[in-house]
């Protein structure tokens, strides 16, 4: 069958490329899509948002009604997101509050509890082959008083442009050992061994899958020449200004609706008496836009 990722079916690969670029998103407003209640959406709301999901494997969805873990759930249920990839760090019905943490040793620890920047990456980019992260929602319950921005990036445009620029790179960055999490020793989180795998893959249905981060003291790329090459353009890509990078700042009742794209965050000043707060709940399957 046609393949756009098959490296050997340039065929299908150029017939892809031209629908994706003409259907991409490329205005950061026409992402956003308004919703009156994210519990009960309306036919018309789920086909808006399930539009821009085809387009760009994301969407930013705006309301007005309040939103909790329950209610984040059963919105993502609506798009087929059912199995939550529960970290240790996350609530009891496995959804994350990202917030600073400056008292608990066990959050701030980690950056995404920090008001500090966070790099380009993929979500669960150190899990597991078979708990990698599909599908994302990442709320805003109240957003930073100053600072906080995202940047976001349609991974399948990340794939277009380094096949464009060469095939090689993709063929290194798919390679099972391209990309290795080294081993360590976490006074809270035990002992994780060294993972290694593709940057890109395919899933059972053939879609495309990201794995990366730009952070350096986590990961360890391999050491050929292709492989090396293939990770500086990319981070020249994710540097460059592009019609396909959006920048945008969640506020309160907003939200990422996505299929685990590039994204950052910019570092943030909280308002003392309303403290950044968002909720963050990953999945092992993706997006069903149907």
């Amino acid at each position: 069958m046609a393949n756009p990722f098959d490296l050997n079916d340039t065929v299908s690969y150029q017939v892809w490329r031209e629908q994706k670029l003409e259907q991409a998103v490329t205005d950061s407003g026409e992402l956003i899509v308004e919703i009156a209640d994210p519990d009960a959406l309306t036919a018309a709301e789920h086909a808006a948002l399930s539009s821009r999901i085809r387009c760009s494997n994301m969407v930013v969805y705006a309301s007005a009604a309040p939103m909790d873990e329950s209610v984040l759930q059963r919105f993502g249920a609506q798009f087929g997101l059912l199995r939550l990839d529960a970290n240790w760090l996350a609530g009891e019905q496995g959804i994350t509050r990202i917030t600073v943490s400056r008292e608990d040793n066990q959050r701030h620890a980690y950056i995404p509890y920090t008001d500090r920047a966070i790099k380009w990456h993929t979500d669960g980019y150190y899990n597991l082959p078979e708990r990698q992260i599909r599908g994302m929602v990442l709320h805003c319950a109240q957003s930073a008083g100053i600072g906080g921005e995202n940047r976001v990036m349609d991974h399948e445009i990340a794939y277009l442009m380094l096949r464009d620029a060469n095939a090689d790179y993709i063929h290194a960055l798919s390679a099972p050992d391209a990309m290795t999490i080294p081993a360590r020793i976490d006074e809270f989180d035990g002992v994780r061994a060294a993972q290694s795998g593709p940057v890109f893959s395919q899933d059972n249905a053939g879609n495309l899958h990201m794995r990366y981060t730009a952070r350096t003291r986590s990961i360890e790329w391999k050491q050929d020449a292709t492989t090396l090459a293939a990770v500086a353009l990319l981070e020249r890509l994710l540097a460059t200004e592009s019609q396909h990078i959006h920048q945008l700042k969640l506020e309160s009742g907003m939200g990422l609706l996505c299929n685990n794209v590039l994204h950052d965050r910019s570092a943030f000043t909280d308002d003392q008496n309303s403290p950044r707060l968002l909720y963050r709940a990953r999945y092992l399957d993706r997006l069903s836009c149907t």
